[in-house]
Parts: structure tokens; C-alpha cells; sequence
């Protein structure tokens, strides 16, 4: 009986240990040098091309932050968080009317000419 027993106990933790070997780990994922959990800015094709990204954000705030020389104005932003959205603010040819977008999780937004972002709010939710 004892040796039954001590067969099922091996073969329970033989079992658990190849489920633990084969899970799928729970960790996120990067894109293009964005590293988890930041929304990146790429200021040109370039540093897309070259998965360089000019600057990261990654606090959800309940305001808007401006952005800074690295990120104001930037070609493509990277969404690497799994549930949370980026809001972008942005100008449309220097015109003073703001506008607003939201990249997803694990999207990416690219921007035309004349068109400046300005200022990112992450927010807790993942829809958009």
C-alpha cells in the first residue's frame, strides 16, 4: 500500500512539474524595443524602422501629460499594455482645435504629416 502511494505521489508531481515546464508564462510581451508596460513614441520612420523608440510612458494618470521634445509630434506610438489605452491629444496643422485618439492594447497608431501629437492619458480600460 505504501508503495502505491508513493508511485501516485511521483507520478502527481511529475505531472506538475511538466504542466509548470509547458504553461504559458504570464509575462508581456515587447514590440519594436517597447518594452511592457510603456506606450512609446517613435519621432520618425526611422527609429520605427530601427525599433528605437524616442520616449515611453507608462502612468495612468487622470489628466493628460504634454508631451516632451522626444515625443511631441512623433511619427507612430506603440500601445504594449494588455489592458489598459493610450489617448493621444494632437493638433491637425498647427490649428489651436485639439483632437483626440485612442490606441488600443498592443496597437500601434501612425501619424501623418501635419499632424503634432501633444499630450498621452493612460487609462485603466482596454476598450477603446
Amino acid at each position: 500500500m505504501h508503495k502505491r502511494l508513493a508511485a501516485l505521489a511521483m507520478t502527481v508531481v511529475a505531472v506538475a512539474a511538466t504542466t509548470l515546464a509547458t504553461a504559458p508564462t504570464a509575462s508581456a510581451d515587447s514590440h519594436k524595443g517597447c518594452v511592457y508596460p510603456r506606450v512609446c513614441f517613435y519621432l520618425t520612420q526611422s527609429d520605427w524602422d530601427s525599433s528605437r523608440p524616442t520616449a515611453a510612458y507608462q502612468d495612468v494618470t487622470a489628466d493628460y501629460q504634454d508631451l516632451g521634445p522626444r515625443s511631441r509630434g512623433a511619427d507612430y506610438v506603440h500601445n504594449t499594455r494588455n489592458d489598459d489605452r493610450a489617448y493621444l491629444r494632437y493638433v491637425v496643422d498647427g490649428s489651436p482645435t485639439l483632437h483626440y485618439t485612442c490606441v488600443p492594447p498592443n496597437e500601434t497608431h501612425g501619424f501623418g504629416e501635419g499632424i503634432t501629437l501633444t499630450g498621452i492619458r493612460i487609462d485603466t480600460a482596454s476598450a477603446c
